[in-house]
C-alpha cells in the first residue's frame, strides 16, 4: 500500500528502483542536448560544468520523488521543477515547451527500459505497455499536456526513430557533450569510474550521434560493451535489493529531508 502516485506492483517502480539504470544516464543526457532547444537552455541556465553531479542529483530526486514519493512529495518536487523551468527561457526555447518536455522524458523512458531489459531480460508486452503509460507522469507532472505523450508504444517508436534520425548537435550541444564525457570537479572517489562511464555512454548512443561527437566506434568496442552487459545480467540481479536500489534510497532520503523542511532543492536544468 502507498499514498503515492503508484503502488509497489507498478511496473515503473520495478524498473526505476534499479540503480543500474544510472549507467544509461550519460546517454540520455547527450540525447537530450542533441536537441538544440534543450542544449541552449542548458548552456544559458545551467552550471553543469562546475557542478557535474548537481544535474544528476536533481533529476534523480525528481524521478524518485514522483515515482516513489507520497502524493505530497511528488507535488512539491514537481512544483519546484516547474518553477525552475519557468525561468529557463531564451531566444527560440523554453523549458516548459511541451515538445521539449516530451523529448526529455522520451530519453529517460527509452534509456531506462533499454538498460533494464539488457540486465533483467525483456518485459512482457503487458508490462512494457503499462510501464510506458506510467512513464507519462514524469512529463505531465511538470505541465506537459497528456495528449502530447505518444498514445502507445507503437506511436512512441515512430516518434523516437524520427526524432533520433533528425538530431544534429549544435555548437552548444557539442560543448555540453564534451563536459558530460569529461566531467570536471568530480569527487576523487568517482574519477576512476569516469573512463568506464564514458565508454558505456558512447557505446549506447546512436551511431550518427557518435560520429557528430567525433567518437569512433568499432566492432571490437561493441563486443566489449556486449560482454559487459552480459556479465551485468548474470551478476547484478543476484545482488541484494538494498544494494541495487541504494541510489533510490539515497536520493529519495535527501528529498524527504528537504520536504520535511518545506524547502525542496531547486533542480538544475
Amino acid at each position: 500500500m502507498t499514498d503515492g502516485l503508484f503502488d509497489d506492483t507498478a511496473v515503473i517502480r520495478r524498473v526505476v528502483r534499479e540503480g543500474v539504470l544510472l549507467a544509461g544516464g550519460g546517454c540520455a543526457s547527450i540525447l537530450q542536448i542533441a536537441h538544440p532547444g534543450v542544449a541552449q537552455g542548458v548552456a544559458d541556465h545551467s552550471s553543469y560544468a562546475e557542478r557535474p553531479l548537481d544535474r544528476l542529483k536533481n533529476t534523480m530526486q525528481y524521478v524518485y520523488g514522483v515515482v516513489f514519493g507520497t502524493e505530497q512529495e511528488a507535488l512539491l518536487i514537481s512544483r519546484a521543477v516547474y518553477g525552475m523551468h519557468t525561468r529557463v527561457t531564451g531566444p527560440g526555447y523554453s523549458a516548459n515547451d511541451p515538445d521539449l518536455q516530451v523529448w526529455v522524458n522520451a530519453t529517460l523512458f527509452h534509456t531506462a527500459t533499454r538498460i533494464y531489459q539488457e540486465i533483467f531480460g525483456p518485459l512482457t508486452d503487458v508490462e512494457a505497455d503499462a510501464c510506458y503509460q506510467q512513464y507519462a507522469v514524469l512529463a505531465t507532472s511538470i505541465g506537459c499536456p497528456a495528449q502530447k505523450w505518444p498514445e502507445n508504444r507503437r506511436e512512441f517508436a515512430q516518434y523516437w526513430n524520427r526524432t533520433v534520425a533528425s538530431l544534429v548537435l549544435s555548437q552548444a550541444g557539442q560543448e555540453i557533450a564534451h563536459e558530460l564525457l569529461h566531467p570536471r570537479n568530480l569527487p576523487l572517489a568517482l574519477r576512476s569510474a569516469s573512463p568506464v562511464n564514458r565508454f558505456v555512454t558512447v557505446g549506447l548512443l546512436p551511431d550518427h550521434v557518435r560520429r557528430q561527437l567525433g567518437r569512433p566506434w568499432s566492432p571490437r568496442k561493441e563486443q566489449i560493451l556486449r560482454a559487459g552487459l552480459r556479465a551485468g545480467s548474470v551478476i547484478y540481479p543476484r545482488l541484494p535489493l538494498a544494494v541495487r536500489q541504494a541510489p533510490k534510497t539515497y536520493y529519495l532520503g535527501a528529498l524527504r529531508k528537504q520536504v520535511a523542511r518545506r524547502r525542496p532543492a531547486t533542480p538544475v536544468s
